[in-house]
């Protein structure tokens, strides 16, 4: 008899669909420092491609951590910056952040 109980969800793994990946944790972190453009974001994240970088925002819109604005101009503008759940993720990253700079940059740990 096959079973009608759902598995449980991990929250660890819900939590890594929505932020993890190579880009989207940058992302988050360079617009905690607040509104940037997306020539800016692309100078700012080095080597992510402009497909890439649309592709990741678009994804953290589609979640709402991050908000996409449109200048009604010519050539238009477009501005990027956290919304209140984006806000929220920061101390995560924070502390990826303060973890990674006491274990991985401090010591001679390989990075792969």
């Amino acid at each position: 008899m096959e079973s009608k109980l759902k598995s449980p969800r991990c929250p660890v793994s819900e939590a890594m669909s929505v932020i993890g990946g190579k880009w989207k944790i940058p992302i988050i972190f360079n617009l905690s420092q607040g509104t940037h453009r997306f020539g800016e974001l692309r100078k700012a994240l080095g080597t992510v491609t402009q497909q890439m970088l649309s592709k990741q925002l678009k994804e953290l819109e589609a979640y709402n951590l991050v908000d996409r604005k449109v200048y009604p101009e010519v050539p238009p503008r477009v501005e990027y910056s956290l919304t209140e759940r984006g806000l929220s993720v920061l101390p995560v990253i924070h502390t990826i952040h303060n973890w990674a700079t006491e274990e991985l940059v401090s010591s001679e740990a390989p990075v792969d």
